[in-house]
Formats: C-alpha cells, sequence, structure tokens
C-alpha cells in the first residue's frame, strides 16, 4: 500500500490540487456562484440608482414650479389633489388604484 502510494505521489497531489481549485472555483466568496450573485445584486442596485435620480430630478421639477415665480395651474393641481377643492357645479370622481 505504501509503495503504491509512493509510485502515483506526483497524481495524488495533482488530484488533490484539482480539486481544491475547482471548489474554489465554484464556491467561496470569490466563486463562480457569488459571482453571479454579486452581478444580479449590482444590476438591482443600478436599477434603483435610476429609480432615486428620477424621483430627485421630479422633485426638483416640482420644487421649481414652487419658486418665487409661481405657477398658479400647479397649485390649482395641487389644491385639486390633496384638499379635494372642486368649482361651482363640478363633479369631482376619486379612482382608488
Amino acid at each position: 500500500m505504501l509503495k503504491k502510494i509512493k509510485n502515483n505521489y506526483f497524481l495524488l497531489i495533482f488530484i488533490f490540487l484539482l480539486l481544491y481549485f475547482l471548489f474554489n472555483l465554484l464556491s467561496g466568496q470569490r466563486g463562480l456562484i457569488s459571482y453571479f450573485d454579486k452581478k444580479v445584486t449590482l444590476k438591482n442596485l443600478k436599477n434603483q440608482k435610476l429609480s432615486l435620480i428620477n424621483q430627485i430630478n421630479d422633485l426638483d421639477f416640482k420644487n421649481s414650479l414652487l419658486s418665487d415665480n409661481l405657477d398658479l395651474d400647479y397649485v390649482e393641481i395641487l389644491i385639486r389633489e390633496r384638499f379635494l377643492f372642486g368649482k361651482k357645479n363640478e363633479k369631482i370622481y376619486i379612482l382608488k388604484k
């Protein structure tokens, strides 16, 4: 038995190193599976970043409408939405999503 091990010493070392590298390639913090998980996380974070940038731009636009030079049409829209205010003989319908 010991004689067979000595004869196949390099083969055993090669098999051990091959298994070690394959295991580390597939698993671990820097493995292939972790790479795909991080790739999906990066994609989700980029989508979230775009969404937040769009929200910021929308809020900047609305803020600019309420600056020193008031946009009376926008103020009227805000009053109608928040206070359910309407003109005389006007019907207001509230749609729930």
